[in-house]
């Protein structure tokens, strides 16, 4: 990955994160400046994250679908902040299926590429628009939404900032066809005005990973 990729995606972290965190918090206020684990020695390793490093490490742009996340799962210093994010690489054709983040708003940035993004709001009216490299969008906390890299030739990649250390994740088909107690067949079939053989037959097509 080129050194000007990387310092469009540093950038964008640092400065996305301060405009999440001040305008689009989701977590409660913290009676400190930061959480740590009693007993836990406190350095700057603490606060640091190295999980990225594979990913702008790459010399290539990446075989499958990406999706790397620092949230306080991830990265436990996050705990109060009311940040995370996110970085998605996208092949030709990917797409990060219609999902939601149930605690956090998200402010996306296209490092490389371009991208198809959209959400639906409460009154089911969606909102779309194709970014170029250097665009961002913001979805707005709780509202199904999606990206898509329809270029058929080029690969994507964009950065997240969310307003939670934990965002939450609902991803809308997995979790309607795929879950591990899952939906009666008619309950989804009557709610889709369909079969229960089309439903048996996403189901089983979710079985499997977007990879």
């Amino acid at each position: 990955m080129s050194s000007s990729t990387i310092v469009k995606i540093l950038s964008l972290v640092i400065s996305a994160s301060v405009i999440i965190q001040t305008t689009m918090a989701g977590d409660p206020d913290i009676p400190s400046d930061f959480i740590a684990p009693d007993g836990f020695p406190i350095d700057g390793k603490y606060f640091t994250f190295t999980g990225m490093r594979a990913f702008v490490q790459q010399s290539a742009p990446p075989s499958y679908f990406t999706y790397l996340r620092a949230s306080k799962e991830e990265f436990a210093a996050l705990d109060g902040l009311s940040v995370a994010t996110i970085i998605l690489g996208f092949r030709p054709g990917d797409v990060s299926p219609p999902h939601i983040h149930p605690r956090a708003s998200e402010l996306l940035f296209v490092v490389e590429g371009s991208l198809v993004v959209g959400f639906v709001d409460t009154n089911n009216k969606l909102f779309t628009q194709k970014l170029q490299t250097g665009d961002m969008f913001v979805f707005p906390k709780g509202l199904i939404h999606f990206q898509l890299n329809e270029d058929p030739k080029n690969h994507a990649i964009s950065v997240s900032s969310l307003g939670s250390a934990s965002p939450g994740l609902i991803l809308v088909p997995n979790n309607l066809f795929n879950t591990s107690a899952t939906i009666d067949d008619r309950v989804l079939a009557l709610s889709f005005k369909t079969n229960v053989s089309t439903i048996q037959l996403l189901k089983k097509a979710l079985s499997t990973p977007y990879n």
